[in-house]
């Protein structure tokens, strides 16, 4: 009898430890697999970007996260999910997270994530640090909500690095973190009268953001044109680096794969 009770009471023990460790590691099992990527949209808001290109530049953010193509990528992703949040960034210190961290994997988190930067004020109208638009994405990945597998931070801007720290000093400090960063380098017609080599630097804005900008696994750098083509830009962007996440790093990502052929 006493036996019985004894072998009854350690039994009740070792469920509620083996509920208790269920209890404790369940929920760092589902955060390992809460979004496929973690992504910065970092967006220049520079005083080079007048009130049109601006206002160009958000609909072209507001358009994209809402895509169709867009939202099809992200479900086709194992967790169906991505982790999104937006700074706006100009100057050293002038760096604000817009729309913090939100999971979009649905119409209706990316209608929500558009209705918030449609009401959002524009940030800055300072000088050009792209060095601590990346310090500040970084600093936003380290307190991200979300564990994803891949990180990405996603410059866009229309001029080159001309204020704070050397820009490829940073982009190395994130790439040794494990971080992709991929840059979107709006192309000017007319050079800034007061400062021509900004917006139309040496070989062109393109080859110095590959030189200097982007770097880590998968990094690449794509072109709008213009502030009118930003919004087609921004969407092939976002469905590249979605892509991305759901291929072994080691691997070419298939729509550079497909621009080969």
């Amino acid at each position: 009898m006493l036996a019985d009770m004894y072998a009854a009471t350690q039994l009740r023990r070792l469920v509620r430890a083996l509920l208790l460790v269920g209890f404790v590691f369940a929920p760092l099992a589902a955060r390992a697999a809460d979004v496929d990527l973690l992504l910065v949209l970092a967006a220049d808001v520079s005083r080079s970007i007048d009130a049109a290109k601006f206002q160009l530049q958000r609909d072209g953010y507001i358009a994209a996260v809402s895509d169709s193509r867009v939202l099809d990528t992200i479900r086709a992703g194992r967790s169906g999910r991505i982790g999104l949040t937006f700074i706006e960034w100009s100057g050293v210190g002038a760096q604000r997270v817009v729309i913090d961290w939100m999971a979009i994997g649905d119409a209706a988190s990316a209608k929500e994530f558009g209705d918030r930067l449609l009401e959002s004020p524009r940030s800055f109208a300072d000088r050009t640090s792209i060095s601590g638009a990346i310090e500040f994405a970084m600093a936003q990945l380290a307190r991200a909500p979300f564990s994803g597998a891949r990180q990405t931070i996603d410059i866009s801007g229309d001029g080159t690095n001309n204020s704070g720290r050397d820009v490829a000093e940073l982009r190395d400090q994130a790439v040794a973190k494990g971080i992709t960063v991929n840059g979107l380098a709006i192309l000017s017609e007319t050079p800034l009268p007061w400062n021509p080599e900004h917006t139309n630097p040496p070989g062109g804005l393109q080859h110095y953001y590959r030189n200097n900008v982007i770097g880590g696994p998968g990094a690449f750098v794509m072109v709008a044109k213009n502030f009118d083509s930003f919004g087609e830009a921004i969407i092939s962007k976002i469905i590249a680096e979605v892509a991305q996440a759901q291929e072994p790093r080691s691997q070419e990502p298939r729509w550079q794969r497909a621009a080969a052929h």
